[in-house]
């Protein structure tokens, strides 16, 4: 297992009206905690990118169970479970002091840029992820 962390303070424009971070906002601090992930393992999205691969979403869920608000500091912790293949899965929670606030996770395919067709994941991105287990 791999962890990686990532603090955010809540804007004022990830609010509702009611004052609490909107639904749809974890999805962006979910994409936030995996582009972290990704630069500290040492293979950036960019690098993916140079190696004409992408990383659509294929499946993504989130359970809320506490509330978040406007200027709160959370912490994103992503977790990758496993050694990906031609699939990545990663999981999150988010947090704030020892509350964990949502849980999650998307599941990634690597994607041939230009043909669109599932590829596997660079040799040096799992020597990498390799490291780190």
């Amino acid at each position: 297992m791999y962890s990686t962390e990532i603090e955010i303070r809540v804007l004022y424009a990830h609010t509702d009206k009611m004052g609490i971070v909107y639904y749809a906002r974890y999805y962006e601090y979910f994409e936030a905690g995996r582009n972290d992930m990704l630069r500290k393992i040492g293979f950036p999205y960019s690098e993916l990118e140079k190696n004409n691969i992408a990383l659509p979403v294929i499946e993504s869920h989130c359970e809320y169970s506490k509330s978040v608000y406007y200027d709160e500091v959370i912490i994103i912790r992503s977790i990758l479970d496993e050694i990906p293949g031609v699939r990545i899965k990663i999981n999150y929670e988010v947090q704030r002091d020892d509350d964990i606030l949502a849980k999650g996770y998307t599941i990634h395919s690597f994607v041939n840029f230009e043909k669109m067709k599932p590829v596997r994941p660079p040799d040096e991105l799992i020597k990498l992820i390799k490291e780190k287990y």
